[in-house]
């Protein structure tokens, strides 16, 4: 199994909120597989319900890579933003606001690098408590 096989199944199930988007990979072929509720679209075969041949891919809450990465990030980069932060998660739309505070305080960069850093190590574990082995 790849890791990029992994983390492209992982940014699709987390471009949406959870469980509107799904995936699969089958743990032979590490063929992936994707399903999604809001398009009306759905390859995942049957058989994986149930099956040990199939390893459902998470959420990025699932791994804490949603608010507590965020929180994490400022307050390791600018702990004078954490009360304004906390404020924009509160109400819908989080994401937007939040990059844009990030843009204007020169952290968009960092945040990126931060996130995908901090992805890549989740993913990893992950697939290793899964008994993914990764090519």
């Amino acid at each position: 199994m790849t890791y990029e096989t992994i983390e492209d199944a992982f940014y699709f199930v987390s471009g949406a909120p959870p469980h509107e988007h799904t995936a699969v990979v089958h743990l032979a072929t590490g063929e992936a597989f994707f399903a999604s509720e809001m398009a009306g679209y759905d390859d995942i075969p049957e058989e994986a319900e149930g099956s040990d041949d199939y390893l459902w891919i998470p959420h990025k809450n699932d791994l804490d890579l949603g608010k507590a990465l965020v929180i994490d990030f400022i307050r390791g980069h600018s702990p004078d933003l954490i009360d304004h932060v906390l404020d924009i998660f509160r109400r819908k739309g989080a994401y937007g606001r939040f990059k844009n505070v990030l843009e204007r305080k020169g952290l968009l960069e960092e945040w990126y690098l931060f996130e995908r850093e901090k992805t890549r190590e989740a993913l990893v574990a992950w697939c290793g408590e899964n008994e993914v082995v990764l090519k």
